[in-house]
């Protein structure tokens, strides 16, 4: 009897690990085909396009990449997602560290209404929000053009940085406090015998702890990021400000009546590739950020 139970939960595993092994295999192939099919159409001619769309390129034609990064601005649209993304980052991280490790570390007068502020944040979608945002940047833009002489707000790489920040600021918070509260109070303790301050704990302590958690928070933000339409597309109006999805959009909508289609997918590829090779680079640092809590021992 005992020899058949061990059979039967034998089989039921055997049948579990197939079945997982169908589903990431399945998943996997519906990510890889796309990618690989955009990378491949990148480097073919326009003529190859009236063929099979599965047949493989007759060789590797790199001028698309050239056409689309001088002729349709794709490198001056890179340059505006880097320092959107950089600065949006940058200010995302100065104000959520902080924020997350007093919220998750200290009690003080005021410590539960933030933590539930934050955690409404989470329920908003920015989508959802961004014609009020436009209308508040605009009164402001009227209102500081009779001080400056020019408008502001709209139109304003650093402004449209400030908006992402605040857009993450609620997930970035509860992502950090949930990993720095599986931290042990100990280590605070010990650096408060060796004399060192609230902050130089917090940046010389624990911040080297939460490098995974870190990590994570950069990754997913970026991709964010650099991936953002809409309120891109409604605070930039400037062509020569636009990102790189705004960019590609109009790119997509100018090559399809002028069946440039290289052009258009190595434009594409301009776009995903950044991520690729940021996913490529941080990938072992963004498993332990999603899986590790705290020092065990």
């Amino acid at each position: 009897m005992r020899k058949d139970n061990h059979t039967l939960k034998t089989g039921s595993h055997s049948f579990y690990k197939a079945f997982v092994y169908f589903l990431l295999t399945s998943l996997a192939i519906i990510i890889i085909v796309p990618l690989t099919w955009a990378f491949t159409a990148s480097v073919k001619q326009d003529v190859e396009f009236y063929g099979s769309p599965w047949a493989l390129p007759k060789g590797l034609h790199l001028q698309n990449f050239v056409d689309a990064w001088q002729k349709a601005s794709m490198g001056s649209y890179m340059l505006n997602s880097v320092i959107v993304t950089v600065i949006a980052l940058g200010l995302l991280l100065i104000i959520a560290l902080p924020a997350a490790y007093v919220l998750s570390r200290y009690t003080f007068k005021g410590n539960a209404f933030w933590n539930t502020l934050f955690m409404a944040g989470l329920f908003i979608n920015v989508n959802y929000i961004v014609v009020p945002i436009f209308l508040m940047l605009n009164n402001g833009d009227k209102a500081i053009r009779s001080i400056i002489g020019h408008p502001f707000f709209l139109n304003n790489l650093f402004i449209l940085a400030l908006v992402y920040a605040a857009m993450a600021l609620p997930f970035t918070v509860y992502l950090l406090s949930g990993y720095f509260k599986s931290l042990p109070k100990e280590y605070e303790e010990a650096a408060s015998v060796d004399g060192a301050g609230y902050f130089r704990t917090m940046v010389q302590v624990i911040m080297p702890m939460a490098k995974p958690s870190i990590v994570t928070v950069i990754l997913f933000n970026f991709l964010s990021f650099w991936n953002e339409y809409i309120i891109s597309m409604t605070l930039l109006t400037q062509p020569g400000l636009r990102t790189l999805p705004v960019g590609l959009m109009n790119l997509m909508a100018a090559q399809k009546s002028a069946v440039q289609y290289g052009q258009m997918y190595a434009g594409l590829v301009l776009v995903m590739l950044p991520t690729l090779i940021l996913y490529i680079l941080v990938q072992k640092k963004l498993t332990q950020g999603m899986t590790m809590g705290g020092l065990k021992g």
